[in-house]
């Protein structure tokens, strides 16, 4: 990240300054003038379809000036955590796999010094508490036996309205939207794979009136309160909801039974695996197939689920991410303005162009439009900013997720 690209940590000091370290007071002289300081942290993202890292570094330059976020080292592996429900061990391999990654980044003597945290999200969620429990005890001991910072409540899954609040955090510090005084921010959107996210800050009292009361959460930061509209939905990520379309989620019988769509190509039959199950899938030889049927289809999963909130039908700029940008770049739909026919062209294209690298993008995109126009009540012509970073930085929860384990943030 060049200088002209860095961002300033526009909070408070205290944030950047973790409350667990030991402060050790020095008996010399004041700090020279050329005082500079490099510090790192470490977030672990456990998703539903993989587990990622991110170690910042951030750079203070004075000790009265606040520090800057000067470059991201990000990396994942698949499958997720909970693919390895019932063999914890090796699913602590592959957080090994990622440490290493995190020993090559930061300076050996930084390492006692730099955080280490692990949140899960929906994988672990949608998991039986002892199962994802014994999954977080083994992230733990391998933590311990690591050479960075372990602080208390360094292992743990994340509440849906953290992962929605945090994210909305990550794209508006790095869109420099935080720390301007009109108060003019943009709406989120994330698409993992176990659930969906929506946060917004309201500008019509409508909205919050309108809304359920757990629907709206507090956040204390840049020494102003934001009430956020925020929500997050387990089960109707896009591959738990290719479960709930398949008629799927929690079925019996997965060694005999055999789960179609019209969503998929008629020709396809194969074995699919999510979440440690493998279910049998296929399209409906004999039947119909293509973006109405399949439309109609998803409606049962989105409609009458997601809260409609008032203002989205108007101006609001809203940044989509994770499996909504996935999907437009597999798609070849980045760069189309409105969200109207991207997946009614696209999922006839695939059912008469079947190509078995990808089976279920008609199924995928129909879902994203049904999502984004019948679920949360988008219009046609909504133009959405696609994104994966921002100034080189992954939009994702996980930068909020640092300033929220180095000052709380206090979301209520």
């Amino acid at each position: 990240m060049t200088d002209q690209s860095r961002v300033c940590l526009c909070v408070q000091p205290l944030l950047l300054l973790p409350p667990e370290v030991p402060v050790v007071m020095e008996a010399v002289a004041p700090r020279p003038v050329n005082f500079s300081r490099t510090f790192y942290g470490i977030m672990f993202d456990a998703g539903s379809t993989g587990t990622r890292i991110h170690i910042y570094k951030f750079i203070q330059k004075d000790p009265v000036e606040l520090p800057v976020l000067d470059s991201e080292m990000y990396n994942a592996v698949k499958p997720g955590l909970s693919a390895y429900a019932d063999m914890p061990e090796v699913g602590g391999e592959t957080i090994q796999q990622l440490l290493k990654v995190a020993k090559k980044t930061i300076p050996k003597e930084q390492w006692i010094q730099t955080p280490v945290v692990l949140k899960a999200t929906a994988g672990l969620r949608l998991l039986p508490q002892e199962k994802a429990k014994a999954l977080l005890n083994e992230v733990k001991e391998i933590f311990d036996d690591s050479p960075f910072f372990v602080p208390e409540n360094s292992v743990t899954i994340m509440n849906g309205t953290n992962e929605g609040v945090l994210a909305w955090v990550t794209v508006n510090f790095l869109t420099g939207h935080l720390y301007t005084k009109t108060r003019k921010t943009v709406g989120i959107l994330d698409l993992g794979g176990g659930s969906t996210q929506i946060t917004f800050l309201p500008r019509l009292k409508k909205t919050v009136l309108t809304a359920p009361a757990d629907y709206i959460a507090k956040i204390n930061m840049f020494n102003s309160t934001f009430k956020l509209y925020t929500h997050s939905y387990l089960g109707n990520g896009l591959i738990a909801a290719r479960l709930a379309t398949l008629g799927a989620l929690g079925a019996d019988g997965l060694d005999w039974k055999v789960f179609r769509s019209s969503c998929l190509p008629k020709k396809f039959r194969e074995d699919w695996s999510f979440g440690g199950l493998t279910y049998k899938v296929s399209g409906i030889p004999d039947g119909f197939a293509g973006y109405k049927l399949c439309y109609q289809e998803i409606m049962q999963v989105v409609k009458g689920i997601v809260h409609q909130p008032f203002e989205v039908k108007g101006s609001s700029i809203f940044y989509a991410f994770s499996y909504y940008y996935d999907r437009a770049v597999e798609s070849g739909l980045i760069g189309k303005t409105k969200l109207g026919r991207g997946g009614a062209v696209y999922a006839n294209q695939t059912m008469t162009k079947y190509r078995p690298i990808s089976p279920f993008l008609c199924m995928d995109m129909t879902y994203i439009t049904c999502l984004l126009k019948e679920g949360f009540g988008f219009k046609d012509s909504t133009v959405l900013k696609l994104t994966k970073k921002v100034n080189n930085v992954e939009t994702s929860w996980a930068l909020g997720a640092i300033f929220d384990h180095f000052h709380n943030l206090n979301i209520h």
